[in-house]
């Protein structure tokens, strides 16, 4: 990437804007969407419609769209990343409250912490991040007490906790496909043929929609599926899912994570719960309590204690905190 100017600060900050705000507000756009379509026909409707014009665009760029082995390893990860994460997120919205379902999301840096084995050493003997770790525990301990204490329905209260338990191990997915990526993607890529990635992202979705469409299938969404009872509101929903939330979302953050240090571009991970808690609370009818509030607050400061390290010892973070000068500070963009 190119040390340019044009990387402006108005553009910068846009980009963030689209990684906090818009990432934090599609689980309320789910919610919404939800009102109209079925979990899985969402699901694979959200991802081909954004594979195909992101495969489009990547198309009209030039870039090369097929390598066998790259797209195997790719299909892998979208499969566990857009896939059963995702599933696990639409089809709990049903049942959970949105801003649950984004503080939930949040707590899988527990999971890279206890799965991430190379760092293993590094991370146990941490303090800060074994304390992280505990908190983390705790926090989903009380977001479950508090789907448990909600209702005092033994089939709806059965519900929320199987959903819990669903977003955990939608959570692992996440990062056991992210820790493949790292792992074992990145070492072969520096070894040979790569394709952008760009194309890369499409064949992720373009394998989580034809799982969705799959699992619409074969449970018989699509045949349950009235079309007439899908409203304006449930189209502009699933229009946005596509669009801001998919392919605008990612790009920023795909043209951030080049430009910016990785640990800055993270922290959206506390905004997104908040920017979710936020929308549940003022356009939902769903009830925000204290315990929620403080599950919320305690998750996000583990994340905070579980990423210590990596905060201390970045320098860009640091200078964010100093005066800076502009022009020295554009001409270290990298």
């Amino acid at each position: 990437m190119s040390t340019k100017s044009e990387h402006s600060t108005y553009l910068i900050l846009f980009a963030y804007f689209v990684i906090y705000v818009v990432w934090g507000s599609t689980y309320f756009f789910i919610h919404k969407a939800l009102e109209g379509f079925s979990p899985f026909v969402l699901g694979s409707l959200r991802f081909i419609a954004a594979s195909i014009i992101l495969m489009m665009y990547c198309k009209m760029k030039g870039y090369k769209l097929w390598n066998k082995r790259i797209i195997k390893q790719t299909a892998f990860i979208g499969f566990l990343l857009l896939f059963v994460d995702m599933a696990a997120i639409i089809w709990v919205e049903q049942f959970i409250a949105s801003g649950i379902v984004a503080i939930m999301a949040a707590a899988a840096a527990i999971w890279f912490i206890i799965f991430d084995k190379p760092k293993w050493k590094q991370n146990f003997s941490s303090l800060p991040t074994v304390v992280g770790l505990i908190l983390g525990f705790i926090g989903v301990i009380l977001l479950f007490a508090e789907q448990i204490m909600v209702t005092s329905d033994t089939s709806s209260k059965s519900l929320k906790i199987i959903g819990m338990i669903v977003l955990i191990i939608g959570s692992i997915a996440w990062t056991l496909g992210s820790l493949y990526s790292k792992y074992v993607v990145e070492k072969e890529e520096n070894q040979g043929e790569d394709l952008h990635i760009m194309v890369k992202t499409a064949w992720q979705m373009i394998t989580a929609g034809l799982a969705f469409n799959f699992v619409a299938l074969f449970n018989g969404e699509y045949s349950s599926f009235d079309i007439t009872a899908v409203t304006i509101e449930n189209w502009g929903a699933l229009i946005y899912l596509i669009t801001f939330g998919s392919i605008l979302a990612f790009s920023c953050y795909l043209w951030l994570i080049q430009i910016r240090p990785a640990t800055e571009v993270s922290t959206y991970a506390y905004v997104n719960p908040i920017v979710a808690v936020a929308l549940s609370y003022f356009f939902t009818d769903d009830v925000i309590t204290e315990l929620q509030i403080t599950g919320l607050f305690v998750v996000l400061f583990s994340v905070l204690l579980m990423n210590w390290n990596l905060y201390r010892d970045s320098k860009y973070i640091r200078k964010l905190f100093k005066p800076k000068h502009s022009k020295k500070r554009l001409s270290n963009i990298h």
